[in-house]
Parts: structure tokens; sequence; C-alpha cells
């Protein structure tokens, strides 16, 4: 919520790229038939917005003998694109970041091997998606909202929107800023955002007058947020002229985290009627050099350990019942109540022809 990630994840964390984080356990060495001892790394291969603390990833490392490698491998959808054409031949050993709105198409292809997860008894029911077949597992959800800049608004006097209708009126012309939805995973998200809110003979119409009111679109989150979205440090540091983003709901925390001082209210809200559920899973690759460390990363994935990690690491949601929300987290992120959904199915029937008419009603 992947997220997961997924989850709205700071910039520095984006630009480490390829980074081992795994603080310690044996060197690395490639299993082979002369008798090699099998490897003692295992990678994992995720979308940009994938981070943990070393702490806990060298708790990993204590617990197995495994240090983690991340290769970070672009938004969402990029990522996937890319364990797609090495399909047989991975990166790694486990990719981490595929959600509900593109796990089918992970699936389809063949990317994993069926593993059940030690430790999915204590994750709920309802986010185990592909439970009957195990070749993915749940890690975290998380909301795309469109978030938005509560100093600009409080300057102008007007009142932020709160609804997806809202955003259609003259009075938030030219301030919207999205993400493309054939590339990036929050914004595949917001626009099956209006499919649950609209129908599939409204959402079309109702993309022509955001079109008509302004609204920008950018290849992905960290343009969006941090360089487009005025109410991000980023973008105040650009001095960014748009007031509403498409992000989290748990996007607030990650701007008093990084803060200093840390204000006592977040500079940004959430509009809380506007967002879609996003579940992020994880799963082994299929033709891993290190089938073994993937496993046992699997289980650590969703180990209250690194549930309890996530959230103001990846600012998304445990899927552990057995996790706890930090206060931070609780007191500034928005509580979704209804969030939009579409059942995976619907999802997977529909979802590049909707992505290929969204691309012709907005950016072509």
């Amino acid at each position: 919520m992947s997220t997961t990630k997924k989850m709205a994840v700071t910039a520095l964390a984006a630009a480490l790229g390829v980074s081992t984080l795994a603080a310690c356990g044996g060197e690395s060495s490639s299993g082979d038939s002369a008798g090699k001892k099998p490897s003692k790394t295992v990678t994992l291969v995720s979308h940009d917005s994938f981070a943990a603390s070393d702490a806990v990833l060298k708790e990993f490392t204590e617990q197995t003998g495994y240090q983690v490698k991340v290769l970070k491998s672009g938004d969402a959808g990029v990522a996937l694109n890319k364990e797609i054409l090495t399909k047989g031949s991975p990166q790694g050993d486990v990719f981490f970041g595929v959600d509900n709105t593109l796990l089918s198409r992970a699936l389809d292809n063949g990317l994993f091997t069926p593993h059940r997860a030690k430790g999915l008894d204590r994750v709920a029911e309802e986010v185990q998606l592909d439970a009957g077949e195990h070749r993915v597992t749940p890690v975290d959800t998380g909301d795309v909202c469109v978030n938005y800049d509560k100093k600009y608004f409080a300057d102008k006097k007007l009142a932020p929107p709160k609804t997806f209708d809202d955003l259609l009126k003259p009075a938030y012309k030219d301030m919207l800023v999205v993400e493309n939805a054939a590339t990036s995973s929050p914004g595949l998200g917001f626009v099956l955002g209006t499919v649950a809110e609209y129908g599939e003979q409204g959402w079309q119409g109702y993309w022509k007058k955001l079109k008509d009111n302004g609204v920008k679109v950018v290849d992905g989150w960290e343009e969006a947020y941090n360089e487009e979205f005025s109410g991000s440090a980023g973008g105040r540091k650009a001095k960014a002229d748009r007031p509403l983003v498409v992000s989290y709901a748990s996007s607030p925390p990650v701007e008093v985290l990084y803060a200093d001082p840390q204000p006592k209210e977040a500079p940004t809200g959430v509009a809380t009627g506007t967002c879609f559920r996003q579940i992020e899973f994880a799963g082994l690759l299929k033709g891993a050099g290190n089938e073994e460390g993937g496993k046992a990363l699997l289980y650590f994935l969703i180990s209250k350990e690194f549930q309890e990690d996530m959230p103001l690491n990846m600012f998304v949601s445990p899927v552990n019942r057995d996790a706890r929300l930090p206060e931070l987290f609780t007191e500034f992120g928005a509580v979704v109540d209804q969030p939009g959904t579409l059942a995976p199915k619907k999802i997977a029937d529909n979802r590049e022809q909707w992505i290929q008419t969204w691309s012709s009603l907005v950016v072509k």
C-alpha cells in the first residue's frame, strides 16, 4: 500500500538506488556445481519507495545469516515491467511493490514461485487476494488520495476540496497535479478511484471535466509530490505552484517527521473523499538464485518487527494484526473510513483498456 508501496517515501531513500542495507552477515558468494557455499545475500527488487531502518534489517541478518541487498527499479509500474522483461532470469530473489492495481499483470506473466509464507495466520484475510495459490504475500495497505497545501488555502481563504466532485469546481482550476496512470501506481490508483466513484459509464466524462479544469499530468509520484506540489518540503523549496496533488493519506506525517523543527500540525491535509485503497504484495521470483533466502525474507516482511518499522519508513499501514502504529503516524495521518475499492477481477479485466482510454483523454 504497495506500497506499498505504497505507499510515500522520502526523496533521500529513493536516491539511494541500489544499496546493501543490512550491516552484518557473511560475505556474499554464489552457489554452483563445484560445491561453493550458497549465497548469504538475498536481493529484494523493489520500486523506489522501499525503505527500512538499518536496525531492523540487521535483525533479519542476525536471525537468518542473510544480508539484504535492495535493488530499486523506478516507480511501481516501471519496476514491474522490468521484471516481466527479465522473466525467468530475475534481477533478484524477491519482488516487493506490486499492488492490487497491477497484481493480475504480474500473476498472468508467471513471475512468482508459489510459497505460503510463515506468519500468514496473523494477516487479515481480506488482503490475501491470492490466498488460493500464495504466489504473492500481502505486506501493507495504503490509501491513494488528493493531498492539499494547508497554507495556500488558508492564505486564499478558500476551503480545500473534500471530494472528487469538488475538484471540478472553478475555484480549484489549475491546482491539481496527478501522476501518469500508465507509469505510476498512485496515478493508476487515482484513476481507479474515479471508476469506483462514477462507474464504468461515468469516469471518462469526469476526466474530461477534470482536464478542462486544468489538471496537470507528470510521470511519477516523486516529480508530482516533491517538485510540483507547493505543500511539500521539496515543492516549497522549488517554489511549486500546485496546491493539490495525488499522494497518500499517510503523506502528512512525512512532512512532520522530516521537518526541523517538527511542527505541531502537519502542513498538508487529505481530501478523504478522493481515496482508493491499495494493497502491496511481495513474491518469490521464479528463477531466484537464492530461493531459501527469499522465503526467509518473505516471512520477515510480515513479521511484527518489520511491520512496526514500516509506517515511519514507507508511510503505509501494516497487515500483521499484532503490529502497532507509531503515535506520529496515527496523530498526523488521515483516517479514511470509506476508501474506494474495485474487485481484483474487474481491475484485471479492464485495467489496460482503462489506461489506454485515460491516456487518450488526458495525455494525448
